[in-house]
Parts: C-alpha cells; structure tokens; sequence
C-alpha cells in the first residue's frame, strides 16, 4: 500500500484559516452509500433514539512559549507533553542550535527554562516554576501550521470544545470535529434520546506529523495518553450489546476506543498510551459512525477515514468537497461517514 495513493489536491483557498463566524454554522457532508449536502446544525436529524454520541473531553494547552536566549537571540518552544517536577517534552525552533544544558528565558518575565536532555526530535525541558501556570499567563494558542497565522483573543475560545474539561488541559491540538458543537445543540441532542458520554485522548504533536515512509505499513505512530473510566465503559457496553449505534465524534475518539478494544477485545475502564495506527484494512470493532473534519492529503487522519468509510468512497467525497468548496482542516466543515461494510 503506497503512500501516494493517498495524495489529492487541495486548492489553498479551501484551508480554512479562521474559524466560522458562528459555531455551529459549518457545513455537513453526509456520506451514507449516497453523498448528502446537510449543515452541521442539522447532525441531530441523522442520529436515532438510543444511540450513543462519545466525545473527548480534553482541552488544549495554550502550548506556544516565546522565549529568549541569554544572548537575546528568539527561540519558539511548543510544548508536546506536561511531565512530573515541572518538566515536559517540546519541540524547539530558533536560528541557532539549542543544546543540552542551556537555559532560556520566557520573554516578558524571569521565568527560567533549563534545557535537560534530547528524546529523539523532542527536548526534555525543565521550568522553574508550575508550567500550567506559566502557560497560562503567557502560552499562546498552539494553531496547526497549515494556519500560517498568530493566535488572537478568539482563537483562545474558538480553538476548544465547549464540553473541554477544566481538569484535562493536556492537549496541543483540539479534537476538532467537536469544534462544530453549541451547549445549546448537544442539549437537542439529549432531548433526542441520545446519550453522550465523555473520554479522553491527550492530542500531541504527532497529529501533526508528516508519513515519511513510502510504504504505509511502515509508519510509526506517536504515542498518545488515552482514559476511559467506568462509567463510560458501561454506557458503551450497553450500547454494543443493543441494536443502537456508537458514533464517535473526532478520529481521536475513534483511536481512543479502538485502541482500548483491540487492547482487550472490548471496552474496560483503562488509562494508558496509545499508538495504535489505523490504515486500510483495519477491522473495526466498536464505532458505526464517525463525525470528522476534512484532512490533510498523505496524512495519518486521512489514511484513518479511508480505512473506515472506504478508500474509494472517500476519494469521491473529496472530490465533491473540493468541487463544491467545503473548508478543510482544523476550522474546516464537518463529514459524517457510516463505517464500510467491505
């Protein structure tokens, strides 16, 4: 299975570089045997009594760190992952070389930074103060690249979930398909006899990542932090073992749920790291439907939708998308698509 074959051209006036000027206003391509032009305000109206809609509830680090050098010289840090004893994990960008033990400092403050050791690309950094803290004063907004733009004041609202949970800020990347939901429309949602429940996948840089194999099986996946407690274990049992539907909103509750059943061959409350890579051919043992955004040609998350709704399918969907100028990536519109029998 080769890389290439998942390559498709994306006009750059497709990514979406701002979020909509209304959540909830996105619009919906419904992928059901049939292609169906919907608005995400209408998603309601595809879901039945009893299903079950599973979110993640993490919320994103404002993870982006200017620093500086003793020297003065600028360095980005982007923070990957929080660790104990006020370290973390980060990727570092700057004109010269950072090396093992230098220090930086956070501009604008006398917040040290030291530099600890190298993991592979990532910088093992220790703050002299609560990072959480740190981040929360003076982080900004960790946009994906392809945004090609500063964080501003909205991005700081627009780039969370409104269900993202105070406790959970671990993430440098949103769950982005649940961008698209109101309180106001996840309470409609309710009111159809649908339940939701909430777990949590921990979203690193890794996201993000280029595949740098030619041959797909060959790619490596980042590891991420994945939680599903009790209580949602139950409620997706209870599901599994219906005639009602599991719909996960986002490829990160996908890989959160499939990584716990092929773990254990079904669902158990469970806190750990996932790797799990899931590329066509991949049998799935527990979502029916999946709520998404548009993604990045060649991409991890692309190769994921293709293995659940069918290559072929999906590179027709794309198609129309682009044809019919859906807005793609992060900020993008919205794709529900029901798992392949194939």
């Amino acid at each position: 299975m080769k890389l290439q074959d998942y390559d498709f051209s994306l006009p750059e006036e497709l990514i979406a570089r701002k979020p909509p000027n209304k959540r909830g206003s996105s619009r919906l391509l419904v992928l059901n045997k049939e292609l169906e032009d919907s608005m995400i305000k209408d998603f309601v109206e595809y879901l039945n009594p009893g299903d079950l809609l599973v979110l993640n509830d993490t919320k994103v680090l404002k993870a982006r760190l200017d620093t500086r050098k003793p020297t003065g010289g600028f360095v980005e840090v982007l923070i990957e992952r929080l660790l104990d004893d006020k370290c973390a994990l980060a990727q570092t960008r700057s004109n010269r070389k950072i090396l093992k033990g230098d220090s930086i400092t956070v501009e604008g403050s006398s917040i040290e930074i030291k530099i600890l050791d190298k993991e592979d690309s990532l910088f093992k950094i220790q703050f002299s103060e609560e990072p959480k803290e740190i981040l929360d004063i003076y982080g900004k907004v960790p946009l994906p690249p392809y945004i090609k733009r500063i964080a501003d004041k909205q991005d700081e609202a627009r780039y969370q979930t409104v269900y993202a949970n105070e406790d959970k800020e671990n993430s440098v990347a949103a769950p982005t398909a649940g961008l698209h939901f109101t309180k106001a429309q996840l309470k409609e949602i309710e009111q159809r006899g649908v339940e939701i429940v909430h777990i949590t996948l921990d979203i690193g840089l890794g996201t993000f990542a280029t595949i740098r194999a030619e041959e797909v099986k060959n790619h490596v996946m980042h590891s991420e932090r994945v939680s599903i407690d009790k209580e949602a274990a139950d409620k997706i049992n209870r599901v599994l073992n219906s005639d009602s539907r599991v719909i996960a909103v986002g490829t990160t509750v996908l890989r959160c749920l499939e990584s716990v059943y092929t773990k254990f061959n079904k669902i158990k409350p469970y806190e750990g790291e996932t790797d799990l890579f899931i590329y066509p051919g991949y049998k799935f043992g527990i979502v029916d439907s999946l709520l998404t955004n548009f993604h990045l040609p060649k991409s991890s998350l692309f190769l994921l939708v293709c293995a659940f709704g069918g290559t072929q399918d999906l590179k027709s969907a794309y198609r129309h998308a682009v044809e019919q100028n859906y807005k793609f990536f992060s900020y993008g519109d919205a794709m529900l698509i029901n798992k392949c029998d194939g």
